[in-house]
């Protein structure tokens, strides 16, 4: 599956124009920036086109951004020299210990990765998810269950971390994509 989502994905950003749009940092880490710490070292999980990346080394971050796809690296790396791209599949990746200050994780959901999460944080490192739920089977009954948060379960799954922000329903209800996501801001105790 790996291989198969590498060139879906590389497919998309070589002939999808819609995915040109992902060089902008997602609203809500750019509504929550104000729990940045202002250097250290963050992990964007996922990266794609590098925009919340970006945003992270204009907040003064060292980041590291991992994709499957070569693809959105290389635009990413064209866009951000000063980025540490990293190719590879996230179900056989390894996070390194208390090397990170900061994590984010948007619109990919892998939940054998959340207790790397805590592994990979410094004391008091930051938490940022956002992800789609299962409310979104309404409008989309095409999408894959196992690939949707059940209602609480980010909450859940982070209940002994410190809980800055949560939210979970519906975003962007006024555009042509709304989505109903889970949405996270945690620090590690």
């Amino acid at each position: 599956m790996p291989d198969q989502d590498a060139t879906r994905w590389n497919a998309r950003y070589l002939q999808d124009a819609r995915y040109a749009t992902f060089t902008a940092a997602r609203p809500f880490l750019v509504e929550h920036a104000v729990y940045l710490p202002h250097s250290g070292l963050a992990l964007d999980v996922a990266m794609g086109l590098g925009g919340n990346a970006g945003f992270l080394l204009d907040c003064g971050l060292q980041v590291v951004g991992v994709d499957i796809s070569w693809v959105a690296l290389q635009q990413a790396k064209a866009r951000l020299p000063h980025l540490q791209a990293v190719l590879a599949d996230l179900t056989n990746f390894y996070l390194p210990e208390a090397r990170f200050d900061v994590i984010l994780n948007f619109y990919y959901l892998q939940r054998t990765l959340w207790p790397q999460f805590q592994r990979a944080l410094r004391p008091s490192g930051l938490l940022v998810i956002e992800t789609l739920t299962r409310a979104m089977l309404d409008s989309h009954p095409d999408f894959d269950p196992d690939f949707l948060l059940k209602p609480g379960e980010l909450r859940q799954a982070f209940s002994n971390w410190q809980i800055l922000v949560y939210h979970e329903g519906w975003v962007g209800r006024d555009t042509d994509h709304p989505r109903a996501v889970a949405s996270l801001v945690a620090r590690l105790p």
